[in-house]
């Protein structure tokens, strides 16, 4: 008999606290003409707003180590947490933050995910020239929003994303500064704010979250780092106009995982029976079944997983809300199956992605750690 998890999955707050949310509840606080319904948090009215978003920066972490962030733990004290979104990982949550909008509607479903029609998939942090970005995300985005009520729109990050299959589905309408260093990030930021009346610029930083993968997030190295953002975090606030707001924010949590807690599909045949593709990443699962399969693969995950991980239908996760509203069209994208794990293990397949296998620090699921996300506020007198 299969045991089901004893913890129930963190399912995001869709519609109340999440990403999506977040940046909605922005700009609409930058546009008085605004419906009051898009501005959920309840923000404050500002001129001009900076959101600086740090790849793997979780709630709980931050929370952890407030000596290594003394700041941004300063700011978090009166603070709650919002939900990332599923899965938690950063293509996902780059597309709820840059549209406003959850993981069903824009369509970015997961790190890896089928090409409907194709049996192929699409990466989302490499992507492939066959696929449009336009017709992949095809909704208006946070910044093409701003741009159309008369707000300028920043994105500062590193130059190598401009021009990406990810960064034109996400953030096209902005204008992109690139920024290589930590200084170079604070200081695009801070002119793109003073030189408009109105701005909404965000700033993204991704090197925290290759630190912990690497080096998991119980590590010196992964400390130091949070001290680094944290004094980013500081420069930004120094350096904001007067009137403005800092958002500070993270598109996932992350857990470290150990030898010992890695299964690998690859080396589990009941894993592998029926499936055609094994997409999403080790912490959040899109299983692609044979035709005609689908219920031999739920059947088999759910007795080889047990209550290591919370294993659900198509329709059975699109119920459960974990992706949110889930438009026509993007439901295909969908597994057959979607296994979310649960504890600390993690599904590897060390043939098929030996180097996301090899990571020590991942996310992707439906836990505490993975989900809760900062949502800090600085203002300016």
């Amino acid at each position: 008999m299969t045991h089901e998890p004893r913890h129930s999955p963190i399912v995001p707050s869709y519609g109340a606290a999440t990403l999506a949310d977040l940046s909605s509840s922005i700009l609409a606080s930058l546009d008085p003409g605004s419906p009051e319904s898009q501005n959920v948090l309840g923000l404050m009215p500002a001129q001009r707003a900076c959101l600086l978003i740090v790849d793997g920066l979780g709630w709980e972490l931050l929370r952890a180590h407030p000596a290594a962030a003394p700041f941004l733990s300063e700011l978090a004290r009166n603070s709650k947490p919002i939900t990332a979104g599923f899965p938690s990982t950063t293509v996902t949550s780059l597309g709820s933050i840059c549209t406003g909008r959850p993981p069903g509607q824009h369509g970015i479903l997961g790190y890896q995910v089928i090409i409907p029609g194709e049996n192929r998939l699409l990466n989302g942090l490499r992507w492939d020239s066959r696929v449009d970005p336009l017709q992949w995300q095809p909704l208006p985005t946070i910044y093409e929003r701003a741009a159309e009520a008369g707000i300028a729109a920043v994105h500062v990050a590193q130059g190598s994303f401009r021009g990406t299959g990810l960064t034109v589905a996400t953030m096209r309408g902005a204008d992109f500064r690139p920024a290589d260093s930590m200084g170079a990030l604070a200081a695009q930021a801070a002119t793109a704010l003073h030189e408009n009346g109105r701005a909404y610029v965000s700033v993204y930083h991704g090197d925290l979250d290759g630190t912990g993968h690497v080096f998991g997030v119980a590590s010196d190295a992964w400390y130091n780092h949070l001290a680094h953002v944290d004094k980013l975090a500081e420069q930004l606030a120094s350096s904001l106009p007067s009137g403005a707001c800092l958002y500070v924010t993270a598109d996932h949590g992350m857990v470290d995982i150990g030898p010992e807690d890695k299964l690998d599909i690859d080396a589990i045949p009941e894993l592998r029976a029926g499936l055609a593709l094994l997409g999403g990443e080790p912490r959040a699962r899109h299983l692609y079944a044979r035709p005609g399969a689908a219920a031999e693969v739920l059947a088999a995950w759910r007795e080889v997983l047990g209550e290591r991980a919370w294993v659900l239908s198509r329709e059975e996760a699109i119920k459960e809300g974990w992706f949110g509203p889930v438009d026509d069209g993007m439901a295909a994208r969908i597994g057959d199956v979607v296994a979310a794990p649960a504890g600390s293990v993690a599904l590897v397949a060390t043939k098929a992605e030996p180097r996301e296998s090899a990571l020590l620090g991942m996310h992707g699921s439906l836990t505490s750690a993975e989900q809760f996300v900062p949502a800090l506020l600085f203002r300016t007198a």
